[in-house]
């Protein structure tokens, strides 16, 4: 794609984009950062433009990725998953040693899940977003992100329940 083709194509979708990431981001300065670092993604492979059958909707992918990204490299108000624990009282060394075992073993099967239900759970169970959030923020419906918080919990307790099984074996 040339660049006489490039500005007709491209370009004239900057306001739409920043529409688009502002509806995720809520401040207009990071969704027009955003749209910029996405056009010039798009720039780079302009070349193989012509081969998409939207460039708009590449354009939109593109920027909802790197949306995403922003929004992820943003959480430091959730608790990290790593110093997640659960705290009932005075326990014991035994106990202890058991519940960083069983804590480490969900985050393993966290790590496992589709990437998908991966974020899902931890925007909500770690981060502490709300479903609706949530869905905003990935642009998936409510219900699917309750679909798919639910399939995810329901995976990691078989599996933890199956790997506790083996291992009293």
């Amino acid at each position: 794609m040339e660049l006489e083709t490039f500005k007709i194509a491209v370009l004239p979708l900057r306001e739409k984009l920043i529409n688009f990431s502002l509806r995720m981001m809520q401040e207009r300065a990071d969704a027009e950062d955003i749209v910029q670092e996405a056009l010039l993604k798009l720039w780079y492979i302009r070349e193989k433009l012509d081969g998409y059958h939207s460039v708009e909707a590449l354009a939109m992918q593109v920027t909802k990725n790197l949306t995403l990204d922003k929004l992820r490299a943003r959480r430091p108000e959730g608790i990290d998953i790593d110093t997640l624990s659960i705290d009932s009282g005075a326990r014991t060394p035994a106990e202890q040693l058991e519940q960083k075992d069983a804590a480490a073993r969900i985050r393993w099967l966290i790590s496992q899940l589709p990437t998908v239900q991966q974020t899902i759970i931890r925007m909500k169970d770690v981060e502490g977003y709300e479903i609706a959030e949530i869905a905003e923020i990935t642009g998936s419906q409510v219900e699917a992100v309750r679909s798919n918080l639910s399939r995810a919990r329901k995976r990691i307790r078989e599996q933890f329940l199956q790997l506790n099984k083996q291992e009293q074996l």
